[in-house]
């Protein structure tokens, strides 16, 4: 293997390392600012003992997890799975080739 082939591969697993952290991070802060949020919530229910109250609290309750949660997923199937997907669709590793070519003729780089 290159040198050049070397350090292509380590900047491939670096970013692959910075995009798992991300998502590392990521699920970290919801599962920590769910329990907050459900916390302060449940707290503030306690003072605020009305039937509307007490209906918005579980409604809320689910639907902050339940978004972030979708986006998180999100996050992770991108992170884990999504670019073998985007790989095998029309805008894959062979289409960004040929539009590289492109351009550079087109630019005379």
């Amino acid at each position: 293997m290159s040198d050049f082939d070397k350090e292509r591969a380590y900047k491939e697993a670096k970013k692959r390392l910075n995009e798992e952290r991300a998502f590392y991070m990521h699920a970290v802060v919801y599962v920590i600012m769910n329990l907050v949020i459900a916390f302060f919530k449940i707290k503030v229910g306690e003072y605020a003992n009305s039937e509307e109250y007490n209906n918005w609290l579980f409604w809320n309750i689910i639907a902050t997890p339940l978004f972030w949660g979708i986006g998180l997923l999100g996050h992770g199937i991108w992170t884990f799975k999504g670019r073998k997907w985007f790989d095998k669709s029309i805008y894959g590793e062979k289409w960004e080739k040929r539009k590289i070519e492109e351009i550079m003729k087109k630019d005379d780089f």
